[in-house]
C-alpha cells in the first residue's frame, strides 16, 4: 500500500511524543520500541581491576523519579496506540528496571498482551561486585492494539527459521559486539545498541513486506536497517543528531533482498489440495507404492485416493497416525520414488500441482 503523504523511510529528528501526535492515526502496522530503561545509576561502575565500565549513563536515560518516568511512558505509549492500525502490534523491550512499569501502563491503556519474550544473552556483562545474580536477559512484551483483532504472526516462517520446530519465548542471542558494534569518534556510538538478529526475528514474526514499521526511539537505526533489508518501510524518530547520522549511513549501505526471497512460508494460506488430485493429474497412479519416512513402511495407493497398508486402509494422514500413534502430516511423511529410485516427499507433487495447474481452493 502506498502512503504518499507519510515520511516513509525517513528518520525524523525531534521528540517522539510531539512527532507521533502530529501524525495521522491508524497507519502503522508494527512498532518496535526500545525506550530509556531508567537505570538510575547513582555512581560510576568499576571492574575489580578498577577500570571504568562503559555503562548506560546517557542523559536520555535520566528521570527525576518513577512518577516522571511513568508519565513519560504513558504519553509515548498513548501516542503509539493512536498511530497503530486496528490490526497493529507493538513490541517494547526493557529490563527489570522498567519493564514491569511499562507492562502495567500497557494494560491500563487497553493494549492486549500476546507474549512476553525473554532475550537471553549468550555473553552477558558480569556482575563485577558479586552482590547480585548476573543480569543475563532482557524482556520483550508483544501486545496488540485491539483485543481480538486479526494481527500478523508468521508462525510457519518462524518455524522454518528454527529447523521446523516451534519457536519458544526464550531467545538465545549474543550482545552486540565486534564489527556489528557501531563506532562514532572512536567510541561506541550507542550504549544500548540492539543486535540485528533480535530485530530480524521481530520483523519476520510480526510483519510482512510493504508494512510500515515505526521505531520511536530509533537510536543508531537497527530497526530501519533490518526493515529495509526485509522490504518493509520504516519511520524512525530520534533526537540526537549523532545517532541520526550513524543510522542514516548504516541504512544507506543496505541492499533490499529480492522480492521473491521475501515471500514467507505460510502453510495456512496454501491451496487445499486433496490427495486424490494427484491421481487425477497423473502425478501418482493407483497400485503405486508410497514409503513412510520414519521406517520405510510401504503402502499401496488405491483408486479412491486411500492407502492400503497391511490390513489398514485410510487417508495418507490416517495411515500415518496409525503407524506412529501420533498426529501425522501425511504430505510430509509419505514418499514416492522418482525415476532414479530416490524417495521424495509427496508434498513436492502437491506444490507442482499448485504451480503448474493453478488448482484453486
Amino acid at each position: 500500500m502506498d502512503h504518499p503523504d507519510l515520511p516513509l523511510d525517513q528518520i525524523l529528528q525531534g521528540d517522539c511524543i510531539d512527532l507521533l501526535n502530529a501524525m495521522p492515526g491508524g497507519f502503522v502496522d508494527l512498532i518496535f520500541a526500545d525506550p530509556p530503561y531508567n537505570l538510575q545509576l547513582q555512581n560510576k561502575l568499576y571492574r575489580p581491576n578498577m577500570t571504568l565500565v562503559d555503562a548506560v549513563d546517557d542523559q536520555w536515560d535520566k528521570f527525576d523519579d518513577f512518577d516522571h518516568y511513568d508519565r513519560f511512558t504513558r504519553a509515548w505509549l498513548t501516542a503509539c496506540r493512536r498511530v497503530l492500525k486496528k490490526t497493529g502490534t507493538l513490541w517494547v523491550i526493557g529490563t527489570y528496571h522498567n519493564i514491569f512499569r511499562i507492562g502495567k501502563i500497557l494494560q491500563d491503556l487497553e493494549y492486549w498482551m500476546l507474549n512476553d519474550v525473554i532475550w537471553i544473552k549468550n555473553n552477558p556483562m558480569p556482575n563485577f561486585h558479586g552482590v547480585r545474580f548476573t543480569n543475563a536477559h532482557e524482556t520483550l512484551i508483544w501486545a496488540q492494539k485491539t483485543k481480538g483483532a486479526k494481527y500478523t504472526f508468521n508462525y510457519h516462517a518462524m518455524k522454518a527459521l528454527n529447523d521446523d520446530l516451534q519457536v519458544r519465548s526464550d531467545w538465545y542471542l549474543p550482545l552486540v559486539k565486534g564489527k556489528e558494534r557501531l563506532k562514532a569518534g572512536g567510541q561506541k556510538a550507542h550504549s544500548a545498541q540492539k543486535p540485528e538478529a533480535l530485530l530480524y526475528r521481530v520483523l519476520i514474526a510480526s510483519s510482512n513486506p510493504g508494512d510500515v514499521i515505526l521505531d520511536p526511539f530509533f537510536g543508531t537505526g537497527t530497526t530501519g536497517m533490518v526493515a529495509r533489508r526485509l522490504g518493509r518501510s520504516f519511520i524512525g524518530i530520534e533526537r540526537d543528531p549523532v545517532y541520526i547520522r550513524v543510522a542514516q549511513e548504516r541504512i544507506d549501505a543496505v541492499t533490499q533482498a529480492p522480492a521473491e526471497a521475501l515471500v514467507l512460508t505460510n502453510k495456512r494460506k496454501q491451496d487445499r489440495i486433496p490427495f486424490g488430485a494427484l491421481l487425477e493429474a497423473g502425478l501418482l497412479h493407483p497400485g503405486q507404492s508410497l514409503y513412510f519416512q520414519k521406517d520405510n513402511t510401504a503402502a499401496v495407493i488405491m483408486a479412491d485416493g486411500h492407502l492400503r497398508c497391511g490390513e489398514r486402509t485410510g487417508s495418507i494422514h490416517q495411515i500415518g497416525r496409525a503407524l506412529t500413534n501420533a498426529p501425522c502430516n501425511g504430505w510430509e511423511q509419505w514418499c514416492y520414488l522418482d525415476e532414479n529410485g530416490n524417495g521424495l516427499p509427496i508434498d513436492r507433487l502437491r506444490q507442482e500441482l499448485i504451480i503448474n495447474k493453478g488448482h484453486s481452493k
